[in-house]
């Protein structure tokens, strides 16, 4: 069942995104950054801070009382912002994250946006592979990764970002 989430869910989506992108946990999946960079994905306080901001969603797929997945959309003037994407590392491939991503796009519908945008490390092949699957295409555009005490990379490979969007509807 897919939900919005809320302030009582802030430690468990902590939990989940962390343990997805970051860290030995995050190894059993096929998303893992923990190959390019080591540190947090998120904090508990990032993640209330979205969630108080009325321009977010935070998406949450839940199974058995437990959240198995999750995605941040932002709504921006002519765009909805997709980030964080994250299914738990056990079940990933299950079809969790393209159920997240068709609702996404039925929240871009809801609030007449006619696109999708999301940034991905340009150096996460499989990842921009599977969104190009799934409708999305690079613009051609690139963003400068941030530098921060929260992600820190850990390989050579310069770190950018490239900008991929989808038309809804």
């Amino acid at each position: 069942m897919i939900t919005k989430a809320t302030l009582e869910n802030v430690s468990q989506l902590n939990k989940l995104i962390n343990s997805a992108y970051r860290g030995e946990s995050s190894k059993k999946g096929w998303t893992t950054e923990a190959n390019i960079l080591e540190g947090l994905r998120t904090t508990e306080e990032e993640l209330t801070e979205m969630i108080q901001n009325h321009k977010n969603t935070i998406l949450k797929f839940t199974e058995n009382n437990q959240i198995i997945g999750c995605v941040l959309l932002v709504e921006k003037e002519q765009e909805l912002y997709l980030g964080m994407l994250t299914v738990s590392p056990e079940l990933q491939n299950s079809g969790v994250g393209k159920k997240l991503l068709q609702q996404a796009e039925i929240h871009a519908s809801e609030l007449g946006l006619p696109k999708i945008v999301m940034t991905v490390i340009s150096v996460r092949k499989e990842l921009i592979a599977w969104y190009k699957r799934n409708g999305y295409k690079d613009t051609g555009a690139k963003e400068p990764f941030p530098a921060s005490d929260v992600h820190i990379p850990i390989t050579e490979e310069p770190l950018e970002f490239i900008v991929m969007e989808k038309r809804i509807g």
